[in-house]
């Protein structure tokens, strides 16, 4: 298996290397996380992937976390099928230190730090950026590994879907969108019911061998209105799942909405006030995790002859509660309140382009943190460019790690933490070999230290004490040839604890994508390939393991197509974590229909 991932696979990524660098040499895309402002890929001074539209429905998942799984730099770990507590490492970096963002709103949970993943309907989002690399300079907590940024659907006219699949699946969704002369208001609704598998396998600590599904309904909706000098924009999406698995059943609740207001063109500015509501609930363990979260967000731009100047400021305010639901009392609860102002300049000087940012954040809990960052960007000819990146982060702590009572004393939070904080350097190199093909190499290392661990004296208590390093290589590329396409990307990375030396655990070492579509006139077809090497996990290292997967699509009429999905091929049993169980070979087919495609 480690030969296979060292040898053949490595060769293939090298020769093929994502979907993320068909944007840069062949396709060029807009990206807006990058730089807090729309920027090309290609002119990006960071490491940008983009997911659109298309991608989403051809990737054929029938969730968030299975199309993420697939990107350069990130690795997955889902305790069960879908649905399954979901931990996602990007660059190596845990779940609470990469930020999340829904249509530009803040998304994780203020008592774990974490974002749900597994709640989120892949048939509500439009498109996905993900951003490799520190950005605390310009969004502040959070973004060690780096930015995640999920914008939702905004169709033209009505479009929906049916879809049915293994493991009991059936999905619908239904979204409208009504155009005026000035504005838009769209509505899209969508449901998903799998009866699932097993979480849990004899190796797991609470198995069960009944099934474990998920019932999910979603809900968002949008308007905009266009006052000529100013435009006016509103958001809010909602999502309701019960999530079974082998000791119970878990209710969750995610809700964000935002009102924006923007305008100017050479002077650009926009105002944003954002709320987010999160609920967890599990009867089982008589427990309730209710948090908020509310904001108030203002940046201007202003664009130069050679090159642009950002700046802005941001207030937040978040609260979060701990309940016994056995005897209704209070575990604990708190609120916090954070400003911060931020700043970037980025210019362009002939073959060179380099930004420089900065962000002071002052939280009332523990005072101040400040983050800088360097980019630098030179093109040697047309078909060459060299990156350097420098940059620092850091991670607040959550409420769970501030002030949770822990478990009769022990692993309890501890209100004078400090935040984690990280160094980073990123060296790349961007190689358009034709106007078809595309390579892209990113060379990086972390340093991460005051990382929260739960180690102070014989009761465990939380405290500022490990230690990390983080660093690796990303090869990406990608090849068209006539009614042909190949992407793929291969990764490198080493994640260790610098104290002990230790490998971090469910990083893995190598991880191989490759994917290869033929298109037709009123079709396409594809076979993907997704290679991950034994990694370190809890009770000892998990086995590497290959997947293989097809997918299909038949254009029935210019609004309606079928979509079709097949994963894991070789219905390969492998673990994503010991004791969970894993998908076997999984069937999902899909009908859509978009009036906009006409």
């Amino acid at each position: 298996m480690l030969l296979l991932i060292k040898r053949p696979l490595a060769v293939i990524g090298l020769l093929l290397g994502s979907a993320a660098v068909q944007a840069d040499a062949l396709q060029p895309t807009v990206n807006v996380t990058a730089h807090r402002v729309a920027t090309d890929i290609d002119a990006s001074l960071s490491t940008v992937s983009v997911i659109d539209r298309q991608a989403i429905e051809l990737g054929g998942s029938i969730d968030l976390v299975d199309l993420l799984r697939r990107q350069a730099g990130v690795d997955i770990v889902r305790t069960g099928g879908v649905g399954g507590q979901t931990s996602l490492f990007l660059r190596g970096a845990k779940s609470n230190q990469v930020l999340v963002l829904i249509d530009g709103v803040r998304a994780s949970s203020v008592t774990a730090g974490l974002f749900a993943f597994e709640s989120l309907a892949l048939e509500q989002i439009e498109r996905i950026e993900v951003v490799r690399g520190p950005r605390a300079a310009l969004y502040g907590s959070d973004a060690i590994g780096g930015v995640i940024q999920i914008f939702t659907r905004r169709s033209s006219g009505a479009s929906g879907s049916l879809g049915v699949g293994s493991y009991g699946a059936a999905s619908a969704d239904l979204g409208y969108t009504h155009a005026f002369e000035r504005g838009r208001i769209g509505l899209r609704l969508g449901y998903l019911d799998i009866d699932g598998f097993s979480s849990q396998n004899e190796d797991g600590f609470s198995f069960d061998p009944d099934d474990d599904g998920q019932v999910q309904r979603s809900i968002s909706s949008f308007f905009d209105y266009d006052f000529t000098a100013l435009a006016l924009e509103g958001v809010a999406n909602r999502s309701h799942s019960l999530v079974e698995f082998d000791r119970g059943r878990s209710d969750i609740v995610n809700s964000n909405a935002s009102v924006s207001l923007r305008g100017g063109e050479q002077q650009s500015w926009l105002l944003r006030a954002s709320s987010a509501r999160d609920k967890l609930e599990t009867a089982d363990f008589f427990s309730r995790f209710e948090t908020r979260r509310e904001a108030l967000d203002w940046q201007h731009s202003l664009n130069l002859a050679d090159g642009g100047l950002l700046w802005g400021l941001s207030a937040l305010s978040e609260e979060g509660v701990s309940i016994d639901t056995f005897s209704g009392s209070e575990n604990y609860g708190d609120e916090r309140e954070q400003l911060a102002g931020f700043a970037s300049w980025r210019a362009d000087i002939g073959p060179l382009n380099y930004e420089l940012s900065g962000r002071h954040d002052d939280y009332d809990q523990y005072g101040g943190s400040s983050t800088a960052q360097v980019a630098l960007g030179w093109t040697l000819d047309e078909d060459v460019r060299l990156l350097a990146n420098w940059g620092q982060g850091f991670r607040a702590p959550t409420l769970n790690e501030l002030l949770s009572p822990g478990f009769g004393g022990l692993f309890a939070g501890n209100p004078e933490l400090d935040p984690e904080r990280s160094r980073s350097t990123e060296l790349g190199v961007d190689v358009a070999l034709s106007a078809q093909a595309a390579l892209r190499l990113r060379l990086y290392r972390s340093e991460l230290t005051d990382l929260i661990d739960f180690s102070g004296g014989d009761t465990f208590q939380a405290i500022n004490v490990a230690r990390a390093r983080l660093q690796g290589a990303e090869l990406e590329g990608a090849w068209h040839w006539g009614a042909w396409q190949f992407d793929g990307n291969l990764g490198w990375q080493q994640a260790i604890d610098r104290d002990s030396e230790a490998d971090l655990l469910r990083r893995a070492p190598r991880k191989v994508n490759v994917s290869a579509q033929r298109s037709f006139a009123r079709g396409l077809v594809g076979l993907d390939l997704h290679a991950v090497a034994a990694r370190p996990e809890f009770g000892g290292e998990l086995p590497g393991y290959v997947l293989f997967g097809a997918f299909a699509r038949w254009q029935v009429s210019a609004p309606l197509a079928v979509d079709l999905r097949l994963e894991n091929l070789g219905d390969v049993d492998y673990e994503l974590a010991r004791g969970y169980n894993a998908p076997g070979l999984t069937a999902m087919l899909n009908l859509r229909w978009d009036s906009a495609a006409r």
